[in-house]
Parts: C-alpha cells; sequence; structure tokens
C-alpha cells in the first residue's frame, strides 16, 4: 500500500468541555459530501448530532465504550478501526476519512501509538495531526490540576482555543504564553462557537516526514461573515512582559546548531530516546549533516522515531539544525551539552 492510498486519520482531543463536539458537528454541517467515519469516545456526554448524521449517508459513528480510549481499551480502538477498513474492503462502507474523538479525561500517547504498533493499521492508515482544543475560559485551572490537559497540548500539532470571548486581553495573553512553554511547536487557533474552517485543522500531514517546521507559531481564526469563508489572521501577542511563571511539568526545549556529525547525532537521538523516550511527547527536527547536501529529517512519538531524507540545501541559505523536543522534566542541560557535541 503506497503512502497515497493511505487513509488520513485526525486524532480530536481536549479537556472536558473545550468544545470538540461542537467543532466535529460544525464541520459536517458545513461539508455534507465529506465521507468520514468516525470514532467517539467522549465519557457521558452529548454526541456528533443525530440530525446532521441522519441527512449524510456518508457519515459511520463507532461509540467505543464510556472511558478514556487508552491502554485499557486500545485493544477495542484497534478492533474497531479493523473493522472500518474490512467493510471499507468490502465495499458496504465508503470513507475516504477517519476522525477519532477522544474523551476529554484521555491521554493521547495510547491512542497515537496504537496507529504504529499494529501492522496493518500502520500500512493502511496515515495519522494526519493530533488537534488539540483548549478550553480559554477554564485552560488554566485545568492546566494546574490536571496532569492530562498538559499532555494534550504537549502532543498537539494545532490547538484550536474556543471560548476566548469569554476572558479579557490580559488573560488571553497569558494563556497564549503558558500554551507556547508547553508547546512551541503547534500553531494556535481560534473557533469562534465551533466555527472554523476546515483546512485549519483537516490535512495538515503533521506526521508527514517533510521540511514543514513551525516554532511559535500562532494564528487565531475569525468568521468574516455569515457568508464568507474563515480567514487566518495573526495573534498579536503584546510586547508586556508576563512575569507569570508556570511549573508545567511538560514543556518545549529548541536546540540549535550549524552541521552535526552523522555518526554522532545518530548516537545522540538513541541515547536520549532509550533513556528518556517515556517522557517524551513529541519531537522534530531538521538536521544538516556535514557533508550531506539534504535535509535529514526526524521525528517521533516516545519511542517510535522515524528518520528520512527531505529536499537539498539551497546555496543561498543558511544551513542549520534544529531539534524540537516536548517532554516531561527533562534535564534540558545535559541534553544539550550531549546535542551540541555532535556538532561537526
Amino acid at each position: 500500500m503506497t503512502p497515497q492510498l493511505q487513509l488520513p486519520v485526525t486524532i480530536l482531543t481536549g479537556f472536558l468541555g473545550s468544545g470538540k463536539t461542537t467543532l466535529l458537528n460544525y464541520l459536517l454541517e458545513q461539508h455534507p459530501g465529506e465521507r468520514i467515519a468516525i470514532i467517539e469516545n467522549e465519557f457521558g456526554a452529548v454526541g456528533v448530532d443525530g440530525g446532521l448524521l441522519g441527512q449524510r449517508s456518508g457519515i459511520e459513528v463507532i461509540e467505543l465504550t464510556n472511558g478514556c480510549v487508552c491502554c485499557s481499551v486500545r485493544g477495542e480502538l484497534t478492533e474497531a478501526l479493523h473493522d472500518l477498513l474490512a467493510r471499507r474492503d468490502a465495499g458496504t462502507l465508503l470513507f475516504d476519512r477517519l476522525l477519532l474523538e477522544t474523551t476529554g479525561l484521555a491521554d493521547p500517547a495510547p491512542i497515537i501509538q496504537a496507529f504504529f504498533v499494529d501492522d496493518l493499521l500502520r500500512e493502511r492508515l496515515q495519522l494526519d495531526a493530533v488537534i488539540t482544543l483548549v478550553d480559554s475560559e477554564h485552560a488554566q485551572k485545568q492546566l494546574t490540576e490536571h496532569r492530562v490537559a498538559v499532555s494534550q497540548v504537549g502532543f498537539a500539532d494545532r490547538l484550536i482555543l474556543t471560548k476566548l470571548d469569554r476572558i479579557d486581553s490580559q488573560a488571553k495573553e497569558q494563556l497564549l504564553d503558558r500554551l507556547r512553554k508547553i508547546n512551541a511547536r503547534a500553531i494556535m487557533c481560534e473557533a469562534d462557537h465551533g466555527k472554523l474552517d476546515k483546512d485549519a485543522w483537516i490535512n495538515i500531514q503533521a506526521f508527514n516526514l517533510d521540511d514543514s517546521f513551525n516554532i511559535d507559531s500562532a494564528f487565531t481564526l475569525s468568521p468574516k461573515s455569515n457568508n464568507n469563508p474563515v480567514t487566518f489572521r495573526p495573534i498579536i501577542q503584546s510586547p508586556t512582559l508576563l512575569t507569570r511563571s508556570w511549573n508545567d511539568d511538560i514543556t518545549s526545549h529548541v536546540f540549535e546548531a550549524n552541521d552535526v556529525d552523522i555518526k554522532l547525532i545518530g548516537a545522540f537521538m538513541e541515547t536520549t530516546i532509550e533513556k528518556y523516550g517515556n517522557d517524551m511527547l513529541r519531537y522534530k527536527g531538521i538536521l544538516s549533516i556535514a557533508g550531506e547536501s539534504r535535509r535529514l529529517i526526524v521525528q517521533g512519538v516516545h519511542r517510535v522515531v522515524g528518520f528520512d531524507y527531505g529536499a537539498e540545501w539551497s546555496t543561498d541559505e543558511t544551513r542549520k539544525t534544529l531539534l524540537v523536543i516536548i517532554g516531561r522534566n527533562l534535564p534540558i542541560d545535559t541534553l544539550r551539552n550531549e546535542f551540541l557535541a555532535t556538532v561537526k
């Protein structure tokens, strides 16, 4: 099965009440022709609007047992995915994309790993992105009191902020600052009562090994009018220095250097993953290898990692090695020194 034929999968996560189902219903309402299979696992919550689904023969909803999609029910998730693929192969169910809406209490880690551990899923499905919704009104309290809320932010490829109209500008700045400290590589967007163009969170291809790389980028989306599509505009953070310090155990770390030695950087990555892989949520790097004209791309989740060569460096650009690790309580000073020791 070639990558072009793999079906894209979006994982939609976020703490309880963040607006995942509202966003999903808006997608279905605005794009009735989409052929989507949806797996829901929202504990004790109202699911996808049955009225919307009744109008769309291309939508299939699978409900897992109440509880988190985590290690205890990962087998059920895998079984559900196998069943969906078998029905698609038999022609009894047609879908072009899969959306997995997790419970607000779920850690995304075992969900992501399920797509790499199982041979069939790895061959037939391609993770597109982890999308995390953030309830702006209650996020600070949730991030402080619930470790899983921080983990959901740390795993995200895109952060969608909801209920921003319920907080003032200072609270907004503080929240953006905290989210960036946890995850510097996720683009941030705003959803207005679930209204967000699908291009903001669908078909992102975040798990592809390519040259795309965002550091501390942030965008919000706002409806222009009831008749016009949603458009991008930057979230502007004022230059006011935010003095509040957050003690989240998950933070982002950026490692930069010039050319690195292929053997040394390989040994560094292998040793780091072996020692600290359980605490490395997401990591991605574009490496400039001495004597190599192409970029070396690395991307991983915990102990699952992939390497591939990307585009060649052009003659008019500065070669640079850039590695971002989002992790929990990592020995950053030690890792930074070991990383710099790989410089050629």
